[in-house]
């Protein structure tokens, strides 16, 4: 064999996967394929200045390289099983929630001591959302901020690169099983291990897709998650943000009973774009330094679709939804909330006239002609409730961009190993389709390597 454990991807799952197999048997090699690049060579080539929009670069940097696309996220690591994925129902909920812990204490110890724990325990405005038809969902909630979340990522970059052989802009073309092992194909070469664990995200939705077609690993269909993401004036968010930080907020829409959710929330941060397999989206980002701080908050609304017979491709049906936005915008799309309840597009004139200023530079436009209506009722429909509870979500100046869309690869049929029928092989993160966010991944990566070394 060449090496050991080969491990597919450099997001959180196989970041923590590699850390745990070295920490707990430092004589195993190891290997990880990255499709991206190394950390401090991942630069997005948007400026604002002479490069304004996305050119959809052959690997995109905010979403591929060594961290994942969560290298560039605000750095939010939310210790629940209310959210993030369903990892409890394979390993249970108290062993779940202890690891999310302990990959917390690795976080503080390569750099994030000193950043706020934040937690939903006895707070009031869980009362306060029940009684405008809001359920708060509970979490602890670690914000690392992109800034230090940065500082961490290095540092367990450093002490990793020695003893692991990291294969960056390598991307995997191939994965096949050979007898009692595993065989990569890249570009570079083909290498063969005994266990191998893929952790590609959600950016390598496709990639998984094909690898389990051609080695026959059973999938169902998963859940497309679609919206805006809301940018307003800090002040209005500031008595959530301040005691809860990440607010994860449910609301059951009257007319026709779909959850909308917010996600991913940026107290004084920015809003970004991203490119997924060459469709721009929408998201955003915070930092821990007051120096990078803005005067505004962002957060998404998304509503969630999960089809069955006859259609069943959740990810296309999003893809296609995003496609539209790109033609109509070029891009993301940004409209006043006032220009969409009135049933008219958004100028540059009128977003130059708003209160608040863009922190993204988009195309105005008009959403109500990309978003299918029902979801966009459902949008609309959240606005308004959260205007019960933080007076002034629903102003004419509130911007919504879009389309804010997260692709959940299709749910792989694993043991409660997150091991696949073939032993040796694992799939975890974001593209096992069972974790959904950075502390599920990176749990999952710990898992899956105290099993490996277990079954050394």
């Amino acid at each position: 064999m060449d090496y050991d454990v080969i491990i597919i991807g450099a997001g959180p799952g196989g970041i923590y996967a590699a850390y745990e197999l070295m920490r707990l048997d430092p004589s195993l090699r190891v290997a990880v394929f990255e499709a991206g690049n190394r950390l401090d060579k991942r630069k997005c080539p948007i400026d604002g200045k002479r490069i304004k929009t996305c050119i959809r670069c052959k690997s995109c940097s905010i979403m591929s390289g060594f961290g994942g696309a969560g290298a560039f996220s605000d750095g939010k690591y939310n210790i629940t099983n209310d959210f993030g994925g369903n990892l409890f129902a394979y390993i249970g909920k108290e062993r779940a929630i202890e690891l999310m812990e302990y990959v917390d204490g690795i976080n503080l110890a390569h750099g994030g001591a000193g950043t706020r724990l934040y937690s939903t325990a006895n707070t009031t405005l869980k009362k306060t959302c029940l009684q405008h038809k809001l359920q708060l969902l509970d979490a602890s909630v670690r914000h690392l901020g992109t800034d230090i979340n940065h500082v961490v990522l290095e540092n367990l970059y450093d002490e990793l690169k020695g003893p692991v052989d990291f294969f960056f802009l390598t991307p995997v073309e191939r994965l096949e099983v050979v007898e009692g092992a595993y065989r990569v194909h890249t570009k570079r070469g083909e290498y063969t291990c005994a266990s191998c664990v893929v952790s590609v995200g959600r950016s390598g939705s496709k990639w998984m897709e094909e690898v389990c077609h051609d080695i026959g690993i059973p999938t169902k269909s998963n859940r497309v998650d679609i919206g805006v993401r809301v940018e307003l004036p800090a002040e209005l968010f500031s008595h959530l943000t301040d005691e809860l930080y990440e607010s994860k907020i449910v609301y059951r829409t009257n007319k026709f009973e779909d959850r909308v959710r917010t996600f991913c929330m940026n107290p004084r941060g920015i809003v970004v774009s991203e490119n997924t397999n060459g469709i721009v989206t929408v998201n955003g980002h915070s930092y821990e330094d007051p120096d990078r701080q803005t005067e505004y908050t962002n957060f998404a609304l998304l509503v969630s679709k999960h089809f069955s017979e006859p259609f069943k491709d959740s990810n296309g049906y999003g893809e296609s939804i995003a496609r539209l936005s790109n033609m109509l915008g070029g891009g993301v799309i940004v409209q006043r909330f006032g220009d969409l309840i009135r049933g008219r597009r958004s100028t540059h004139e009128r977003i130059s006239e708003s209160f608040v200023v863009p922190t993204l530079k988009a195309e105005p436009g008009d959403l109500s002609l990309v978003l299918p209506k029902r979801i966009m009722d459902g949008i609309i429909e959240m606005i308004y409730a959260l205007d019960e509870i933080a007076p002034g979500t629903a102003n004419d100046d509130t911007l919504l961009y879009g389309v804010e869309v997260k692709f959940y690869n299709m749910q792989v049929k694993l043991n409660n190993n997150l091991e696949t029928d073939y032993k040796g092989l694992y799939i975890i993160g974001d593209g096992s389709g069972v974790t959904h966010s950075l502390s599920h991944a990176s749990a999952s990566g710990v898992f899956v390597a105290r099993d490996i070394v277990r079954g050394a």
